[in-house]
């Protein structure tokens, strides 16, 4: 048992440590998923270890202040996302509110089948904006009766798991379907009216993880990318989609700061939507970040239809008068130097937003 708890305790220490290292290598980065995880297997081997073997020696002094400093080092990137700190993103105080919408997003996972359920809760939800990620043309023909719901979208589906559609009940002004960084990796951007002729810029991202030979870098220039069109854009913007990173993450604190938009899982909890299949292993990988423009009505997470994400749903009211009352992120120095490092690195150019808007592709309008 001894070996056993110290082999496991090792593993924890390191899969702690490691991630103190900015580097884009995926065998490190993918370490940002588990901390809860990696944080309970170390306070089971901490206990386990003293309860039967103790610390009298030196060397498992050190051991067991190892195993602390690890679960210090996890619980310090997660504990945001629980009520023990103050919401980041305020709720609207408004009891009728005029510039509401629903946004529901789901990776509906190509390989599955069942879209009936899907639709259901789609017409359950009822969302006026509605972004699904990995559809491919089986899954659009699937879903055809979604455009007599929905006036205006964005079709983009593929055979390659990133695929993407858009659909919205409001008018989409100004659209586009953007390979930032990698070929056949799409992202739309958009400019939305509201019923009221407000307009907001909403964009969505699906990059790749981390996996075997598969580093971030091309994750976070994408990010990072639309982090920099979001806060140069003219408009209050939302940033929607399948990070395919944890919210509590180097990278996307760095993109929430780039881009000076808001987090309404800080201080509400974690709001997991993958793994479906594996409730030990759950993280938020679906994402909705806003402008402080914005205030949350809310948030919930919809039930599983075959996927291996969740279906995750927001409401907000715009209501930029009262923006100055949220605490907007912003980067440092040394975070900006990081952020333009990555986008030299990658060569990356940002492109304009829709104040010198570019030729609209792909967008459908149906009477």
């Amino acid at each position: 048992m001894k070996i056993a708890l110290e082999l496991l305790g090792c593993f924890a220490i390191l899969a702690s440590l490691l991630t103190l290292v900015k580097s884009t290598y995926w065998w490190i980065r993918i370490l940002d998923f588990p901390r809860v995880q990696v944080a309970v297997l170390s306070i089971l081997v901490l206990g386990l270890y003293g309860w039967f073997i103790g610390f009298e020696l030196l060397t498992q002094k050190i051991f067991a202040g190892l195993l602390v400093l690890a679960i210090v080092n996890e619980l310090v990137h997660v504990y945001k996302f629980t009520p023990l700190v103050r919401v980041q993103a305020l709720r609207s105080k408004l009891k009728a509110p005029k510039n509401s919408f629903g946004i529901m997003i789901s990776n509906v996972r190509m390989s599955n089948h069942r879209y009936d359920r899907f639709l259901k809760i789609v017409k359950e939800t009822d969302p006026e904006l509605l972004l699904i990620n990995e559809p491919n043309q089986r899954w659009a023909d699937a879903l055809a009766e979604l455009d007599g719901r929905y006036p205006y979208c964005i079709k983009e589906p593929l055979e390659n798991t990133y695929g993407m559609m858009f659909f919205s009940k409001y008018k989409l002004s100004h659209t586009e379907v953007r390979y930032l960084v990698e070929e056949g990796i799409p992202s739309f951007y958009m400019l939305i009216e509201l019923p009221s002729g407000k307009k907001f810029d909403f964009f969505t991202v699906h990059p790749q993880p981390p996996h075997l030979n598969k580093d971030t870098d091309t994750r976070e220039a994408e990010l990072l990318t639309v982090a920099k069109m979001a806060k140069e854009s003219p408009y209050a913007s939302i940033v929607a989609g399948d990070l395919n990173d944890v919210a509590w993450s180097y990278t996307t604190n760095l993109f929430r700061k780039i881009s000076g938009l808001l987090d309404p899982r800080i201080g509400r909890g974690f709001f997991n939507t993958y793994n479906a299949f594996v409730p030990f292993f759950r993280y938020s990988l679906d994402h909705i970040f806003y402008d402080p423009a914005f205030r949350l009505i809310r948030m919930k997470r919809l039930p599983a239809f075959g996927s291996d994400h969740f279906p995750i749903f927001i409401r907000l009211n715009y209501e930029p008068l009262e923006a100055d009352e949220h605490e907007v992120p912003v980067a440092d120095a040394e975070e900006q130097e990081d952020a333009e490092e990555l986008l030299d690195k990658m060569d990356v150019t940002v492109p304009e937003t829709s104040a010198t808007p570019l030729p609209t592709s792909q967008s459908q309008e149906r009477s």
